[in-house]
């Protein structure tokens, strides 16, 4: 905590050093006891349309009004002519510093725009006519040979952001038929955007990521990226909420980062980044949505928006609610080779969920200055979830003689809630892209659970019930999160680019469950110490970053290199049993290189370094048998991973708004951390037992072809093809390896325009036979539920595909009505198969979701572009969007 402190006063006292301090540029100041010359002036700014966006090709002309000495009337000259660039900058330099201007704006599509300014104050002219206009000859005191008391702020003219009108008479005539791509592709990253994803509207983000590109969706939600588990940001940081916790109706788009560079977290995933970049209001006035909708289970799911902005306020609230009535089904047989003869296990499974959570976040932003945009946000997410499960385990033995026969039904019901706060601010120096931004987060979620478990035994299938026995887990958990982080970028010449920052991360977790069996002499719950779990711990990180970009005609580079350490501190609060780590400071270099070759090709090629430190509930060598029938432990020996990254593309554009990017990529990993099956004997009776151990490594090579095609104005599509070899060397463990198993996913969205305002969006998945992802999981509030036998280096997970289908209809004036119909799994084949064995068990499991899933949503948008909408409040300024992430429970 010392260190956390430490580096807050730090980022504290730099943050206000650097805003208390007034901008300069070196170039414009004058030499110590030198008259600074007339030439010096810098005038710069920002093209931008009412909604704050950057307007790139619009010509700035700068005149300066001189006297005609033949008419003797003032005319204007013209001085320079600029084009702003990419992100709306334009600049005027070595600008006479006594003389006035006019800046003239035009645009297409815009109102002409004209501004006088001037680098200093001069005073009135002397009759000569100019009107000031020539101000060198004019000025009494420069005619005495004066010389006015010049800053260097003086020198400097910042014409702030400057917003054109559009020309509303020209676009009444004008019908847009273009849209946003679904797709946008660069070297370094994927940008899908959410607009055209019609299947995933009124769900949540695991919804959403099932249409995503590069991204697979397992049954239960949990998410893939190239076979591995990427970390999940949102708006660019780290989160702790679940994809179930997230609506897909707050995501404006999603940004596929397959290999981060050193700005970002080397540690959480041996995977890329997912970031879901959440929607912010970009208009003057007001505007928001409603939206509603109801699936086949009669599950509810509805939401609304509200947004304020005028000049330099902007407030927003919005709400999400999502209810699950999904149904599941499912069997595993077990063979259990330990035991002479072997015992077959066969269960099947019907699990029926009833909940729903709410999800809510107010921002407000303020752009004190044009240089100063403070932001402040909070967040609100409830859950409640009462799944029921009905489980039926039969064993006998080779040869039909019945063990066991019992019939579970588990009534379970959990709450969350999650609350939290971010902050931030960004701050633009004079000098052109320099910036300072800092940004915190603070979280805090409780989670309460309680399960009752009630198994019916008998002698045989349907035979006679023997007994009952009760079982009842009662447990609740605490998770703080905090965050504080600062980032700084300043460009060097022309093309360079530095950037660094730092980051501290402190998270405190508590959990307490109580194992309870019902006596039925006594007809109370006895508490089971031995199979009850108290635990919390500290788990702190610390880091710091810097990287340097800059390119030689076509050829660009970054470099960039990130430490971080990190420690953890655990309790079994029963025993008094601590458990301590201390990471040191690890190195992490990234380099990325690109060579364009021609206007619509391009190659790269990457490198980095992560880690994958194991959580605290990996490490704890504590048996969890709350789960009688999946029994747990942690593994204090486990070591960190290390992996290394490297891949190569290309992408190439083709004419008619055709794209292809081709990576090849490479992972290997080092004492990779993985689930692994184990036996353990208690009272007499040999059992399997989940654990984590470090294998000796792991390595994935692959090729990912994406193309996007436009074939013609009512359709186009995007397709993803991931062709991969994996292989985990697990001789430390078993003595044998798993085969490498070479294995390929195909994902595809085709959207169609038709007539009279119908969308159809029609996309489908598969998956071949692949070797189990790593599970890397993150820990809950709930128990180490490390339920399950399956292991990557145990098994692979069988062939699976499946199809969407949405159907959308706007209408109503400007189309702010939507009426979207969609059916997910249309052919019910999106099943989840598995099969893993050892040298103590062979098992095969089968599960498979609620399909076909019919949903049927209504969205209705309103509001009124009114710039002068709240200047009765007297409020001004614009702002760009709440910055920093937010943290959630789990």
């Amino acid at each position: 905590m010392k260190k956390y402190y430490g580096f807050l006063l730090l980022f504290l006292g730099f943050s206000i050093k650097i805003l208390a301090q007034a901008p300069t540029q070196a170039p414009t100041q004058a030499p110590t006891g030198k008259m600074p010359s007339p030439s010096m002036g810098i005038a710069y700014g920002k093209i931008v349309d009412t909604d704050g966006k950057a307007l790139s090709g619009v010509t700035v002309t700068l005149m300066q009004s001189k006297m005609d000495p033949q008419t003797k009337k003032v005319k204007e000259v013209l001085v320079s002519v600029n084009i702003t660039k990419a992100n709306g900058d334009f600049r005027f330099e070595s600008l006479a510093i006594f003389n006035k201007y006019t800046l003239k704006i035009t645009a297409i599509g815009f109102e002409n725009f004209d501004n006088k300014f001037s680098f200093i104050d001069l005073p009135p002219n002397n009759g000569s006519g100019t009107g000031g206009q020539n101000a060198v000859t004019s000025s009494p005191s420069l005619a005495k040979g004066g010389m006015p008391n010049l800053k260097s702020a003086d020198l400097d003219k910042d014409l702030g952001n400057i917003a054109l009108v559009a020309r509303i008479e020209e676009l009444k005539s004008v019908v847009v038929t273009s849209s946003k791509k679904g797709l946008t592709m660069d070297i370094d990253k994927k940008v899908f955007n959410v607009e055209k994803n019609l299947v995933s509207v009124g769900g949540t983000a695991a919804d959403l990521m099932k249409n995503v590109p590069s991204v697979n969706v397992d049954i239960d939600g949990n998410v893939t990226l190239r076979n591995a588990t990427p970390q999940i940001y949102i708006d660019g940081r780290p989160t702790t909420l679940t994809l179930d916790q997230i609506p897909s109706d707050a995501i404006e788009s999603v940004e596929i980062i397959t290999n981060p560079s050193a700005k970002y977290d080397a540690s959480g995933g041996n995977a890329g980044i997912l970031n879901l970049v959440l929607k912010k209001n970009k208009k003057n006035g007001y505007n928001g949505n409603l939206n509603a909708g109801v699936d086949k289970r009669g599950g509810l799911n509805g939401g609304a928006s509200f947004n304020l902005r005028e000049d330099k306020f902007n407030v927003s609230v919005s709400t999400f609610g999502n209810q699950s009535k999904n149904v599941n089904t499912g069997n595993t047989e077990i063979r259990n080779l330990v035991s002479s003869p072997n015992l077959l296990v066969d269960q099947n499974s019907n699990s029926k969920n009833n909940g729903g959570f709410l999800f809510g976040k107010f921002g407000i932003d303020y752009f004190l200055s044009n240089r100063l945009t403070l932001s402040l946000g909070a967040i609100k997410v409830h859950g409640d979830m009462s799944p029921n499960d009905f489980l039926k385990t039969d064993s006998l033995y080779d040869g039909g003689a019945h063990v066991s026969y019992s019939e579970r039904t588990t009534n379970n019901n959990r709450v969350f809630n999650a609350n939290g706060l971010t902050g931030g601010f960004k701050y633009l120096f004079q000098k052109d892209g320099e910036e300072l931004t800092g940004d915190f987060n603070l979280f805090s979620g409780v989670n309460e659970t309680n399960t009752l478990y009630t198994t019916n035994i008998f002698d045989t299938n349907g035979g006679v019930q023997k007994g009952t026995i009760l079982q009842n887990l009662v447990g609740n958990g605490t998770n703080k999160f905090q965050t504080i982080q600062t980032d700084y970028v300043n460009p060097i010449g022309e093309k360079g680019k530095i950037e660094a920052g730092l980051r501290v991360q402190i998270k405190n977790m508590a959990n307490s469950q109580g194992n309870y069996i019902y006596n039925n002499s006594t007809n109370t719950y006895d508490i089971v110490p031995s199979a009850s779990s108290n635990y919390k711990n500290n788990d702190n990180v610390y880091a710091a970053y810097a990287t340097f970009s800059n390119s030689i005609k076509n050829f660009g580079y970054k470099v960039g290199l990130r430490a971080e350490s990190s420690n953890y501190k655990g309790e079994l609060t029963d025993t008094k049993q601590t458990f301590t780590n201390n990471y040191p400071i690890s190195l992490f270099p990234s380099v990325f290189l690109s060579q364009k070759l021609n206007d619509n090709e391009d190659v790269q090629f990457n490198f980095s370094r992560r880690v994958n430190r194991p959580f605290f509930m990996q490490v704890i060598p504590f048996i969890d048998s709350t789960d009688p029938l999946n029994w747990s432990r942690g593994n204090a020996g486990l070591k960190p991973e290390f992996i290394n990254s490297l891949e190569t593309s290309y992408s190439k554009k083709f004419k008619g708004n055709n794209s292809l990017l081709v990576s090849v990529y490479y992972k290997g990993s080092k004492d990779l951390i993985t689930k692994y099956m184990d036996t353990i004997t208690a009272d007499g009776v040999k059992r399997p037992l989940s654990t984590y151990v470090n294998a000796n490594s792991s390595r994935s090579i692959g090729a990912e072809f994406t193309a996007q095609n436009t074939f013609n104005t009512w359709w186009d599509s995007n397709t993803n093809l991931n062709i991969y070899n994996s292989k985990i060397d697990t001789d430390n463990i078993t003595g044998t390896s798993q085969d490498a198993i070479t294995s390929w996913f195909l994902k595809m969205n085709n959207n169609f325009k038709l007539p009279k305002n119908y969308k159809i969006q029609l996309s489908g998945t598969y998956q071949s036979k692949t070797n189990l992802p790593v599970n890397q999981g993150g820990g809950g509030m709930g128990g180490p539920q490390m339920s399950g036998s399956q292991s990557s280096s145990q098994g692979y997970v069988k062939s699976n595909y499946g199809v969407d289908l949405a159907l959308q209809k706007s209408f109503l004036k400007n189309n702010a009505a939507t009426l979207t119909l969609s059916v997910n799994d249309i052919f019910k084949t999106r099943s989840y198969s598995q099969y893993s064995e050892s040298d103590f068990f062979i098992q095969n499991s089968y599960r498979i979701n609620d399909a076909p899933m019919f949903k049927l949503n209504f969205s209705y948008k309103f509001g009124q572009m009114d710039a002068s909408i709240m200047k009765r409040k007297n409020m001004k300024g614009e702002s760009e969007g709440m910055q920093g992430a937010m943290q959630g429970a789990q």
